[in-house]
């Protein structure tokens, strides 16, 4: 007997470690691809069920797949009724992985695990050695499952198992064993592939199992509930939405087990199209946890926004925003989501970020045409909150920087800390713009109405260089990035011309010497601008390359 437990431990042991590792190298490869088509094809539920149904299939876990809903939900990236529709689908997603258990590819298993051995070991392109880790996860997993289904044969021959087993036919118990393994595993998978296992040594019926499996359902929340807890409200709502239509669906489908048992298991029979042999029992419970998750989601598609308004009622009020003294920051928090999740929100942070120094810079200039002391002294306050938020972003990076990436992700983040010194440097040209305006004003100083229309002139240039880097580098896109090389040398040319300008008005008299160092100082500060506005809008272009 203690061999077949170590045995049934080493198989477990084997099967969790490949799905995650095969999970993990889906992520690598292509989380960001796929982060990107959770975000972006979202915006309705429906369209948000059939990308959450397909990206949960890929992946092969819905914990992930509702965590990083969860994430989205927390930085605003997505509302609550989009997440409805992401988790809807996930719920059907994840019935993927039993179904291919269900198929037994224990056979050919050996043959993944050596060619992702050898990808890993003896190919130096990264994409490939991370391409590697799927194919070996995926082998390990059917091992894994190999070496827990022979294990499981040798308990069928032993009588005080069989009548064990044999006894266990409480609802109830079912849904609570169910409910408490997954918990423990944090997935529905592992514990529905386990009952697959078993039902085809002939260990357990169809019966028990579907009530195991409504408890699975419940139990797949505990990963979505624990990822919120640090959260936002918005977040606490988006694992509620997940863990109250599991509840609903639970309850629902065990009532209509109860009454409607016997019709259920051959609507099961006829969609698997096996029948009640030991043999055919494991594909059975795979199509009933699909099936159920199916019928599910149609049930309650229609009741999903009742379901968001009871979240509100359970998680009422709104949240604190998260401050350092007058200063606070919008997207990232104290707590790492999913690193996937957590670049996006990154991303946005320093969005607004860099929209709060464009718009302190256009002030300090103002500040410096207008003579104004009084609203310079705000200038320097937002400086202040934008060093505030470059030393809150960068620590947020290296957070990221210390978990496990998707390769593309992995390569941008040297490419983040630069574009966040980039901003800052902005903010800091800024608070040298507004120093100059005591020293004017102490000796009674004035630019020229020459000098403050050129200044004005240029500013326009530097603010469109600076808004559509600044979208480049946020969304990606490169449509703009000829037009933003070409006003970078159009501003590097009208720095040397103002420079010359400049020199015939103080040669003319136009101008006093004190007055036109000031200015020149300016004008070379805002070329320098400009070439930080470069360095954000190429940052990611030169990362991939």
């Amino acid at each position: 007997m203690g061999t077949i437990v170590i045995q049934l431990l080493g198989g477990l042991g084997l099967f969790v470690f490949g799905m995650n590792l095969m999970s993990r190298g889906i992520e690598k490869v292509a989380g960001n691809k796929l982060r990107g088509i959770l975000e972006a094809f979202t915006k309705n539920k429906f369209l948000g069920l059939i990308v959450g149904l397909f990206f949960t299939a890929v992946i092969q876990s819905s914990s992930a797949a509702t965590v990083m809903v969860v994430g989205f939900v927390n930085s605003g990236l997505m509302t609550l009724g989009e997440a409805c529709g992401v988790i809807l689908g996930a719920n059907i997603g994840t019935t993927v992985t039993a179904m291919l258990v269900a198929f037994r590819l224990s056979t050919v298993a050996p043959l993944f695990v050596f060619a992702g051995m050898f990808m890993l070991n003896f190919i130096r392109k990264p994409t490939i050695k991370k391409s590697g880790e799927i194919v070996l996860g995926f082998g390990l997993l059917f091992m894994g499952i190999s070496t827990m289904s022979a294990a499981m044969g040798a308990l069928k021959e032993i009588p005080a198992v069989i009548d064990l087993l044999g006894h266990f036919t409480n609802p109830l118990l079912g849904v609570l064993l169910g409910l408490l393994l997954t918990s423990f595993v944090q997935s529905s998978s592992v514990t529905v592939s386990i009952l697959v296992v078993m039902a085809s040594q002939g260990l357990v019926d169809l019966h028990i199992c579907m009530f195991v499996i409504l408890g699975c359902n419940i139990g797949a929340c505990t990963s979505a509930m624990l990822a919120s807890l640090g959260g936002t409200k918005n977040a606490k709502r988006a694992a509620l939405i997940h863990l109250l239509f599991n509840i609903y669906g639970t309850v629902l489908m065990f009532v209509l087990l109860l009454l409607f048992g016997r019709q259920i298991e051959q609507i099961i029979y006829f969609f698997s199209g096996h029948g009640t042999d030991a043999g055919s029992l494991g594909r059975n419970i795979a199509m009933a946890h699909f099936l159920f998750k199916v019928f599910q989601v149609i049930v309650f598609y229609p009741f999903m926004n009742l379901i968001v308004r009871c979240t509100y009622k359970l998680v009422p009020g709104e949240d604190a925003a998260e401050t350092g003294g007058n200063f606070k920051v919008q997207f990232i928090s104290g707590k790492l989501p999913n690193p996937a999740v957590a670049i996006l929100m990154a991303v946005q942070e320093m969005e607004r970020m860099a929209n709060m120094a464009i718009d302190n810079l256009n002030l300090a200039v103002n500040c410096l045409i207008d003579h104004d002391v009084e609203k310079s002294k705000q200038v320097l306050e937002t400086e202040r909150y934008i060093d505030y938020l470059d030393e809150q972003v960068s620590n947020y990076l290296v957070k990221i920087n210390q978990n496990t990436l998707p390769i593309a992700d992995a390569n941008m983040i040297a490419a983040y800390f630069h574009v966040v010194s980039d901003i800052e440097r902005i903010g800091d040209h800024a608070e040298s713009i507004v120093e100059i305006i005591p020293q004017l004003y102490e000796n009674g100083l004035t630019l020229s109405e020459d000098s403050a229309r050129e200044l004005e002139e240029m500013m326009k240039l530097i603010n469109k260089i600076l808004r559509e880097s600044v979208e480049m580098f946020v969304t990606g896109e490169t449509v703009h990035m000829q037009e933003i090389s070409d006003i970078e040398n159009t501003i590097d040319q009208m720095e040397r011309s103002l420079q010359r300008t400049h020199i015939l008005r103080l040669n003319e008299g136009k101008c006093s010497a004190q007055a036109g160092i000031y200015f020149s100082d300016v004008v070379s500060g805002l070329e320098r601008v400009a070439d930080h506005a470069i360095n954000i809008a190429f940052s990611l272009i030169e990362a991939r390359s």
